[in-house]
This record gives C-alpha cells, structure tokens and sequence, in this order.
C-alpha cells in the first residue's frame, strides 16, 4: 500500500483515515494542460484517482509528462480516461480517432480484431501513462432512436454486443490498462440523454436480464476490473431510484446476483439525470449507500471547490449515520486493490502486435459497406462539394473533434470543398453552393433527424449522381450514386470512405 504525504487540512496534524478514504473514491476531473496545485494538493492527501478528457491533452508527450507530473504526487494514482475510440475520443480530439468505435468493430464481427484494437488503444494509453480506461460502451442499442449511444454501441444484438464486450475487455486489459464496461444496467433502450434528463426504461425484467445484461456478464466472466452504472431508471429493477443510486441494482444485483467483485464506478454526477434531482453532493452519498465504489466528478466541474464539497458532504454522512463507515471504507480499499492492479499489470506479452494506425485503418476499411445505384458508377476525376449535414453533438461525443469525408477527399482531389448545412432547408442551400461540382452529402443518423431525409430527397432529385456517406447508425434505405456507410464518424472511417468513393478496392 502508497504510503501518502501528510494532509494539509483539518485540525488534524494528519490527514484521517475517514477523511483520506473519502478523498479516496472520488474521481475528479481538472482543466488545463499540467496539473493544478489544487489537484496536487489533494493527491498528497489521499485522492487516489483523477480523469482526463480532450481539454488535457494536447499530444502524447504531453500526456506522458502530465501522467508523471500526477504520479511524481501519489505514484499509484488511478489516472483514467474517456477513451471509446470511434465518436468519443480523447487522445484524438483534434484530429479524429485512429481506430473506429463499436458500432463498426460489431458490423465486422470478428472478436479477434476488436480484441486487437482494444489492445492497440491500451498500448496507446500505457504509453502515455494511462491506466484506467471508462471503455468498452457494453449498451445494447436496442432503441434506433437513442440519442446518446448509437455507433458507441457494439450493435442491437445482445449476442453480438456481449462477444464484442468481452474481446474489448481482454485486449485492454492486456495492455495493462484497466476496462471499465458501462453502463450498466445497459443504456441502450433509452430515448433520453442522462447528461441532459433521466432515461427510464420501460422492459421487463426477463426482457432486461436477457438483452442488457448479456453484455455485462460476459465482461465479468472476462474478468473487467471495473464498471460504470448509468443514470438510469429500470422500474422492473428498482421502481424509484436511477441505476447508481439503487442498492437493488448495484449491490443486489450486480454484486449478488451477478456476483461481481470489482469496482463500482458512478458515470459523472455532474449529468443533469443526478445533479438536477438529488444534487451532486446527496447523489454521491446516496451512490456509496447503494454499493458504488467511486464517484465520477469533473466532466463539467473540474475544480477543488467541487472535491472539498464532496470530501465534506461523505465525511458529514458516515457521522451523521447515514452512510455506514464501513461501506465508504470498503469503497476506499477497493479504489486501492484497482490501482494495485494497475501497477502489477505491465501488458508487455503482446507487444508484437500490430500498432494502433495500422489495425483502426484495417478495422474501418472493413467496417464499411458500399451499396451502388443500377448505373455503373463513376469514380469522381474532379474537385467535389462535400456538404456535410450536422446534427447537434451529443454531450459525450463533444462538438470538438471533426468528423466527416471533406478532408480526406480534398487529400486525394485538391480543390474539393466542404460545407455545413442544417435545418429545412439544407438541401436548397447546399444545391445552390454546390453549382455544378458533383456533390457528396453526409449524414449521421439520418433516420433519427427528418429535416436530412428531407435534404437528401431535394438533393437526389436534382443531382442523382449525388454520393451519400452515413457516418451514424445506418438505418434508412441506402440511396445516392453510391451510398457508403461507415458505421461511426471516427478520423479513419472519413478516410476509408474517401477511399471507396474514390473507386479504391
């Protein structure tokens, strides 16, 4: 066990061990490119964890010396990452991301390459000094309509996304990097986003046991060392409190039934589905109370007030009786045994293995199917019009990573142009910027967003030689010249598209 630097707070002349262990289980995240003093500060008085998302990262040798700025404070520090791959990218945020996301690996369906990227993306991380990875999504994306998981879903198949689920934990895992699978218990037939309200699922619990939890039992029979629940209500589950705060689904269930041993992680509490109805501070209380293991904080509050709050309102709770010392002490060692993991796991028994440009780009080359209208198609000899309808992002995949074909094409046709459109009249507008270059539209879950079905019909009309390329969940009818689904918007699927609609086999 770290022996830690004496705290500085409280009227203690050390940190105690109720306090420590409260620092413990949080998992906070912090602006900024090097760590704060802040943040350093509280390493040394026991916070064990922190989380990194795109606004820390700048390169990977940046990342590399941020990681030891953290460890050179507390050397088991669980340093954790959002890093899906695909549409939720964090090391690739500016560009776009090597490797494809889940929705592509599960349309190839072969285990062993998903295994290979995973183990790819943990190597990537291990490098950089990443430890705890919040991935794989083992969501089962039953509901087309969901606005929130779609392609970081591995597909609709429990059979397919739990074989998925299990790869991805073991080639992670390989590079020593822990998996986290979420989110649990399964977020995949929701139509809200809990970033922004709480989902409920309305299924049955033989219906829930058979699709939402397959995936999570594979990846416990996998061996993950941890889990994310999601801030969601299951009334078949638990008829009055979301995932994360019900000891029916997190201890009853998951610990009981499913009889799982490793560590609880609550997805951000900063999400309005907790934050706008128990509040942050009750919300973790209530969290360890039913069986989570570390709270989650800082996708959107990433500062010291934020961690002293909570510090504070779990130290009030264990002497107030509210929640039993012993449930946030167990949480604490269990915080602990993962960083111990973590820095026993080396992950160097497959370091021959292929690197992590090489697989993404195998994996979204593959990943990618090309449906041609009855005429023979022409591959395009002069400059095109990308016009790229856009959907507003969702929260977890941020609007700052590009996404799209327009770069890629211009790569391989110089003068190629691109622009956004939304709205009804999309369609017009890009028609009439376009003039006479031959245009490519693209879209990203068209069946979810009426005004682009809309687009594409007055597009079609007039320019049936237009291209089409669904970077989202490929619902509707393929139409166009030649339609190309990629099944995510990751950097390497616009390349393999730009691929294709350049006839390359």
């Amino acid at each position: 066990m770290t022996t830690f630097a004496t705290g500085s707070t409280g009227s203690h002349p050390g940190q105690d061990a109720l306090t420590r262990d409260a620092l413990t289980v949080l998992q906070p995240g912090f602006t900024g490119t090097t760590a704060p003093d802040w943040l350093l500060r509280r390493l040394g008085e026991g916070l064990a964890s922190v989380g990194l998302f795109g606004r820390n990262i700048t390169s990977p040798e940046q990342l590399s010396a941020l990681t030891a700025q953290l460890r050179a404070e507390h050397e088991d520090v669980l340093v954790a990452i959002d890093e899906e791959g695909g549409d939720v990218t964090r090391l690739e945020v500016r560009t776009g991301s090597s490797v494809p996301g889940n929705h592509a690996l599960g349309a190839v369906d072969d285990v062993d390459l998903t295994r290979d990227v995973a183990f790819a993306l943990g190597r990537r991380l291990a490098e950089c000094g990443v430890n705890f990875n919040w991935a794989p999504s083992a969501d089962v994306n039953s509901n087309p309509a969901n606005p929130v998981i779609g392609v970081r879903s591995f597909g609709a198949d429990p059979d397919l996304v739990a074989r998925h689920t299990a790869a991805y934990v073991t080639g992670l895992q390989a590079a020593g990097v822990a998996a986290c699978t979420k989110h649990f218990p399964g977020h995949g037939d929701t139509a809200v986003d809990s970033h922004l309200a709480l989902p409920r699922i309305d299924a049955d619990r033989p219906l829930v046991e058979a699709r939402e939890l397959a995936p999570f039992h594979a990846a416990i029979t996998a061996g993950t060392r941890a889990i994310m629940s999601a801030h969601i209500l299951v009334p078949a589950l638990d008829p009055d409190r979301p995932a994360t705060l019900s000891h029916g689904i997190l201890t009853d269930l998951l610990r009981g039934e499913l009889g799982y041993e490793g560590l609880i992680v609550t997805d951000g509490m900063e999400m309005r589905a907790i934050a706008g109805t128990y509040g942050i501070e009750h919300g973790s209380v209530l969290a360890l109370a039913a069986g989570a293991d570390a709270i989650c904080v800082g996708g959107g509050l990433a500062d010291d007030d934020t961690v002293r709050r909570l510090r504070d309102a779990l130290v009030a709770a264990v002497r107030s009786g509210t929640l039993p010392e012993e449930r946030l002490a167990d949480a604490a060692n269990r915080v602990r045994a993962l960083a111990e993991w973590t820095r026993r796991a080396t992950g160097g028994a497959d370091a021959g293995r292929t690197d992590l440009g090489e697989v993404g780009l195998v994996a979204a080359r593959r990943a990618l199917s090309a449906t041609f209208a009855p005429l023979p198609y022409e591959p395009p000899a002069q400059p095109l019009y990308v016009a790229a309808f856009t959907p507003v992002a969702n929260i977890a995949v941020g609007d700052e990573t590009p996404w799209g074909v327009g770069a890629e094409l211009a790569r391989l046709l110089p003068g190629t142009e691109t622009g956004t459109f939304a709205g009804d009249s999309a369609g017009a507008s890009a028609l009439a910027v376009a003039g006479t270059r031959r245009i490519v539209a693209v879209v990203r879950d068209e069946h979810r967003h009426p005004w682009m079905s809309d687009a594409l019909d007055v597009l079609l009309t007039t320019r049936p030689d237009t291209i089409v390329v669904e970077m989202g969940v490929p619902q509707s009818p393929p139409r166009g010249a030649l339609h190309v689904a990629t099944h995510g918007a990751a950097g390497v699927c616009g390349r393999a598209a730009a691929e294709a609609i350049m006839g390359a086999k």
